[in-house]
């Protein structure tokens, strides 16, 4: 009876914490009644796209305890004197930073400072359109390079592309999503401010922030697959033992264990001959549209392996899954980090907060998807 109540328990907790681990439990667990555990699981896993991951999750926490996003952010709002402008520096940090830190980290860093601004400059009513708007650059943003999110980079390691290919495919849709992210800017009136002072003092350790910046380089060489992947956590894992082991809990294991659980659900349906045939019949020619579609069900990252299994026409994919971030607040599970964030706000609009963000991406979501199609055909 005690197992059966941890394990409710356990269920109940996963639930409410993190749904998409749950679900890519329940597939995994439930495909393997049809194709038993074996040795052969080992080869479903991308230990490639693992290792990487985790690296990068350790440098990227790294490089915030040094204050290396402070100190970009603190330079840039030095320069601000209205609420345009603010509203532009939060949202530009989101779009251009996600390229690099992931659209997650981009949100979970730069959403608290937009609050914590507009709320000390007495400028609550651009709560919602800033939140909204960083929320759609940081995903936009991020479809730039292998490094913004782990569909992408799942993606660029299992296709094989080039850095300048991967480029070459998603610099369309990053060049529209800025003139749009541009455009929504206007219908913020500029009203002049000062950005309080105290938020201005940089707290950075120099010395520790250039040995994570070089170890930030040693992570996109083995992205580039200049280097070896195994090399290279290798290299951070020791960093991070020797500096500062309480990195360490700052990885987001939920996800790793996503991936695990989702490469043997893959492997699993490419093992049983009608179900890989079925799949590989709806998605043939169909990748883009059948990515954002499915991405608005069970948002972009778990759509993207799944869908990945059942075609070579990676590119298209990567359009789908990207452009499909928009939509629903689940289709981009970094959306909820920002909606989480307004909604533990006193007094918070949660009502009107969603009905904005849901017209705003569907809004993005049509003229990207529209333009696309138009390119590909």
């Amino acid at each position: 009876m005690d197992g059966r109540n941890r394990f409710s328990r356990c269920f109940a907790f996963l639930r409410r914490q993190d749904p998409v681990l749950l679900a890519s439990l329940v597939l995994a667990v439930g495909s393997s009644c049809l194709v038993p555990p074996s040795a052969a699981y080992l080869g479903y896993i991308d230990w490639r796209v693992l290792a990487l991951l985790l690296s990068l999750m350790l440098v990227v926490a790294g490089l915030k305890e040094a204050g290396a996003f402070r100190l970009v952010t603190d330079r840039l709002l030095g320069l601000v004197h209205e609420t345009r402008t603010l509203a532009a520096v939060l949202i530009g940090l989101c779009f251009f930073g996600s390229m690099l830190i992931t659209n997650d980290v981009a949100l979970i860093t730069f959403v608290p400072l937009a609050v914590l601004l507009l709320i000390q400059i007495d400028a609550v009513p651009l709560l919602i359109p800033v939140i909204v708007l960083q929320t759609i650059a940081a995903n936009l943003g991020s479809s730039l390079t292998p490094l913004g999110n782990p569909q992408n980079l799942y993606l660029y390691s299992l296709s094989g592309m080039t850095g300048l290919s991967f480029l070459r495919v998603m610099a369309l849709p990053s060049i529209l999503s800025l003139l749009m992210l541009a455009a929504c800017l206007f219908w913020i009136k500029p009203r002049p401010i000062q950005v309080p002072a105290s938020d201005l003092a940089p707290n950075t350790d120099r010395k520790s922030l250039l040995v994570w910046c070089g170890l930030f380089v040693f992570c996109l060489l083995a992205v580039l697959r200049i280097l070896h992947y195994g090399i290279a956590l290798a290299v951070v894992l020791a960093a991070v033992c020797i500096l500062d082991r309480k990195l360490l809990a700052k990885a987001d294991y939920g996800l790793l264990f996503t991936f695990v659980f989702f490469f043997i659900f893959i492997g699993n349906m490419k093992n049983i001959p009608a179900v890989s045939n079925m799949l590989a019949g709806l998605v043939a020619g169909r990748e883009m549209t059948v990515g954002i579609l499915l991405s608005q069900l069970i948002s972009n990252v778990p759509a993207a392996m799944l869908l990945s299994g059942f075609t070579q026409d990676y590119a298209s994919l990567l359009l789908g899954v990207n452009i499909g971030g928009l939509g629903t607040l689940i289709a981009s599970m970094a959306s909820m980090i920002s909606y989480k964030i307004y909604a533990g706000l006193p007094n918070a609009h949660k009502g009107r907060y969603l009905a904005l963000f849901t017209l705003l991406n569907l809004a993005f979501l049509a003229v990207l998807w529209v333009v696309m199609a138009v390119v590909s055909l």
